[in-house]
Order: C-alpha cells, then structure tokens, then sequence
C-alpha cells in the first residue's frame, strides 16, 4: 500500500487530491510542521529532504510534487489523470514544473526568506515583493496557461490538483482570486470535486 507523508497548508495536498482521484489505497501520514516533526529522525530516515509530500511505495521514496503526480497518473490509468501520448505528456509536466519551480518559489520567500539570505534587509525585501510575484505567476497562468475548463483543456488532470493546491496559498499572500476570472473559475469547480472536498476535509481537521 502506498503511504503518503503530508501537512496542512503545504503543496502535498495535490498528492494527496491525485490519489483520492485515482482511487488509490494509501495511507496518509500527517506531519505537524509547528512542532518540527518533519525534522525527527523517523521522517528523515524517509525524507532527508524534511519536506513533503513524500510517497512511500513498494520500490521505493518519490519527493517532490510533479514526480509523485507523474508516478500516480502512471500507475492507474483508468483514472486517466494525466496524457500519454508523449508531447501532451510533456506540457503537462512543463505546467507541473513551473508551479514547482517558480510559482512555490515566489511563495516561499514569504516564510522562508532565510534559505536564500541571512542578510534581514534581504529577507524582509523577498516578504514584500510576494504579492507581486505571485500575481505575476498567476497573470501568466491566466493569460497562457489555462486552456479551460481544466488546465489542459477539457479533460481533467494532475494539473489541476496541482494548481488548486496552489491557488489556495493567494489569500495568505495578499493576492485577490478574482482579478484572475479563469484562475477563480477554476478553483471553484475543483472544490465541487468530491475527492477535492474530502482531501480538504481532512488537511483542515
């Protein structure tokens, strides 16, 4: 059975949405971050990394976001979550990349300024340029990347756990949804989803 490390509030709720839409069995682990339990040796021993989602399966650990996606697309295709044909494969890997990449990035510099500075001026700065770009990112989300209704279009993906996951973090840092109509749109049908609704039931209790 898979095992899937998570915490609330953290990018591991897109593993988490692609496994309940996947009807996968699997268990979910959840880590308490305020209380530095993805530090404890019995999660590195996992995930050396102290980060999540990690995925425990029978050949091995898979971290990071857009690989675990791929992984459980891959491994139940009648849930069809993710292309196969190779270039489709790709520009949703491209997508999966760039919240990865950039987008949970410009995110992180709220919290987590000191990966990159130890200079507070510097931290502070990376603070306040949030808002801008993280409405830049979702400025070319909106504009080039959501084809509609779903991020490749009219069939369903990874992509879109992928992408509510993140759309979820705008609030907390001062972008208002709605200047981004597709963006917005989008957010709200994936809540009408019923794993989306489980999987968000779980991370709030």
């Amino acid at each position: 059975m898979l095992k899937l490390y998570l915490a609330p509030g953290t990018c591991a709720m897109a593993a988490h949405i692609a496994l309940e839409e996947a009807g996968a069995n699997y268990e979910a682990v959840r880590l308490d971050f305020t209380n530095g339990e993805q530090k404890r040796p019995e999660f590195l021993a996992v995930n050396p990394k102290a980060r999540v989602p990690a995925l425990v399966t029978d050949h091995g650990v898979l971290t990071e976001t857009p690989a675990i996606l791929a992984y459980v697309a891959q491994c139940f295709p009648a849930a069809a979550l993710a292309p196969t044909e190779p270039y489709a494969f790709a520009r949703a890997q491209a997508f999966n990349s760039y919240l990865c990449s950039t987008v949970h990035v410009a995110h992180a510099h709220k919290t987590r300024g000191t990966r990159w500075t130890d200079d507070a001026a510097a931290v502070e700065a990376m603070k306040q340029k949030v808002p801008q770009n993280m409405a830049n990112c979702f400025a070319l989300i909106e504009r080039d990347m959501l084809l509609g209704p779903w991020v490749l279009g009219t069939v369903y993906s990874v992509c879109d756990a992928y992408l509510f996951t993140i759309a979820n973090w705008l609030a907390g840092d001062g972008v208002d949804i709605a200047r981004f109509p597709a963006v917005q749109a989008h957010f709200q049908r994936m809540r009408e989803r019923p794993a989306v609704q489980k999987v968000l039931a779980l991370h709030r209790a």
